[in-house]
């Protein structure tokens, strides 16, 4: 990530791990709706470090009608610090484009915001427990913004499927990290066929200037497995 990339490495775990912070596919998971980029999804991610589990998040992905909408809830709690409980509703066209986002935090206070994407510009209200709301916009060059936020790891699902498979190679997303109010962008690369657990898998790595992750994806590129190796870090599909 470049720029204003305010300590996100993989701060969503790693940050939580020193105090700071079963896959049911739904029916015809591996077939797209007309005009869409996405499918169906739908389970329960192990959150691991140095393979001990410190969470768990369920997550869904699944149309509206109109929409899709991805949400998950995520549960961490780390030996020293407050468990936390964390969830988040992104509504998407089917091109991928963000129409808005909704997370709440849960600690030792509360925390939230609202999104809403209009033609580039991310129009935030947040509201701190014990303040008032606060409202900010943050400007893209692009409508195309990944959302990506801390300890929900679902939408990296979310961006495989945005990803171009069709032609491949390293392509550049602008991203948004709404829980550290962190714009910037991000790299998104196929490395071809990889292996964990005894399986294999498609590989897509995602580099920002501050870590390196590998997302697993099945044949229908549904997320199955994401790792930091520099930080002994993985989040598996149950």
């Amino acid at each position: 990530m470049h720029k204003e990339n305010r300590g996100w490495t993989w701060g969503f775990v790693c940050a939580a791990a020193v105090g700071a912070l079963s896959l049911v596919a739904a029916a015809h998971a591996d077939k797209k709706g007309p005009g869409t980029l996405f499918a169906p999804d739908k389970g329960k991610l192990d959150i691991l470090i140095d393979g001990k589990s410190i969470g768990h998040e369920e997550f869904e992905i699944s149309s509206d009608g109109t929409n899709w909408i991805a949400k998950g809830t995520t549960k961490v709690s780390v030996e020293g610090a407050p468990a936390t409980t964390v969830t988040g509703q992104l509504t998407l066209q089917g091109d991928g484009a963000p129409v808005s986002y909704e997370w709440s935090s849960q600690a030792d206070k509360t925390n939230g915001a609202h999104i809403v994407f209009e033609k580039g510009v991310a129009k935030m209200t947040l509201q701190m427990q014990g303040a008032r709301p606060f409202e900010q916009d943050l400007t893209f060059n692009t409508p195309q913004i990944a959302v990506l936020d801390n300890n929900l790891y679902h939408q990296y699902a979310v961006l495989a499927r945005i990803y171009d498979w069709s032609r491949k190679g390293s392509q550049t997303f602008a991203v948004l990290i709404p829980q550290e109010l962190t714009p910037g962008t991000i790299t998104v690369d196929s490395v071809g066929p990889v292996n964990a657990a005894g399986k294999s898998f498609e590989g897509l790595k995602v580099t920002t200037t501050d870590i390196e992750m590998i997302l697993y994806l099945d044949s229908n590129h549904r997320m199955m497995r994401l790792e930091v190796p520099a930080s002994k870090a993985a989040v598996v599909r149950e």
